[in-house]
């Protein structure tokens, strides 16, 4: 079979984070399965966070985390750069800084490992350009092609983001825009030509080391990735972790080009509706936000950027920081006293 000719995303039935398990599912499951009890879990699974973080010494931690999925691309070098941009990103997240990484793969026997080998040439150059060192990795066969990492870094336990340290009066700031599962979406059934897709790829395969550094210069309380859940999930996991209530400006969240027009056409994942439905059970919205709109702000997102949540004497100092560093710098909401989501238009 000529490789050219291949679709990656054909071969799954669902992509990218879209393939997550439901957030609600997962907190149902979790909610059965005792935490870590060792006194070195300073962040474990039962935080519901990013990432994990082992206590080592006073003076260092270790950030941990895991992340595969099916290709959200047909182009298997970018899908490599994809996944392993967006498995790096959970450490960018809690303040940490990737060391190395180890490969997780599953592989059709049928499909040419030329394939293989491009998405594996796309996760080491994202690898290269971060710091990181690939150690090795675990294989298996499978009727669907999936990638990602396994991925361990460093952070100092004074200064480790979590999802759970917003108070009242911070500002909401995004970096990076919304709109991939749509994107993705739309050229899995030809709804757009390939080259409506490079700002997606482009966004997908940005790093958020930059971002990382900016919030922590700036002195931000809390942080997390926008991936499979969407911008709503994700930060309702962060308010209800800081007990606190979270607003956001619709006309403030930066949208991907033809992101709206595609959901009004009914262009939408299927990954994408399931989180709108969950989160409409947690979000007031305006009754003047478009239908469109609140499917957006549901849109689940691959290697999405940081919602950092920071004083608002320092939001103009994060803004600069993440300006200097080429980095989107969107105040989309505000962080109030309360439980819960809540959205104007």
């Amino acid at each position: 079979m000529n490789v050219e000719s291949i679709r990656l995303t054909e071969l799954s039935a669902c992509a990218g984070c879209a393939a997550k398990l439901g957030a609600a599912e997962l907190r149902s499951v979790m909610e059965r399965v005792s935490p870590a009890t060792d006194a070195r879990v300073l962040v474990g699974y039962g935080n519901g966070d990013d990432a994990g973080v082992y206590l080592v010494r006073e003076d260092l931690a270790l950030v941990q985390t895991v992340d595969f999925f099916p290709p959200i691309v047909d182009d298997p070098y970018d899908f490599g750069r994809i996944a392993a941009t967006n498995a790096l990103s959970d450490v960018y997240a809690m303040g940490g800084k990737p060391l190395s990484a180890l490969n997780i793969v599953a592989f059709p026997e049928d499909l040419d490992l030329a394939i293989l080998a491009q998405i594996l040439e796309g996760g080491a150059a994202v690898a290269r350009d971060a710091g990181v060192a690939i150690l090795g990795g675990h294989t298996i066969k499978d009727a669907e092609p999936k990638y990602g990492m396994a991925v361990t870094g460093v952070v100092d336990p004074q200064r480790i983001l979590t999802n759970a340290g917003a108070q009242p009066g911070d500002a909401l700031v995004l970096t990076k825009p919304l709109g991939t599962g749509i994107l993705t979406t739309a050229l899995r059934r030809k709804a757009i030509a390939h080259g409506d897709l490079l700002e997606a790829v482009r966004w997908m395969t940005t790093l958020n080391e930059a971002a990382a550094a900016a919030m922590l210069a700036a002195g931000a309380n809390a942080a997390t990735d926008i991936t499979g859940f969407g911008l709503l999930g994700h930060a309702e996991s962060m308010a209800r972790a800081s007990h606190v209530r979270f607003l956001f400006n619709s006309t403030a969240v930066p949208w991907m080009a033809h992101v709206l027009e595609l959901i009004a056409a009914g262009i939408v994942p299927g990954g994408t509706l399931h989180n709108a439905e969950t989160h409409a059970t947690f979000t007031e919205f305006a009754p003047s936000t478009p239908p469109e709109v609140r499917v957006a702000l549901s849109d689940a997102q691959t290697s999405g950027g940081l919602l950092i949540s920071i004083g608002g004497e320092n939001v103009s100092m994060l803004v600069r920081e993440l300006n200097d560093r080429s980095t989107m710098a969107a105040v989309v909401g505000e962080v109030r006293a309360g439980s819960g989501i809540e959205v104007t238009a």
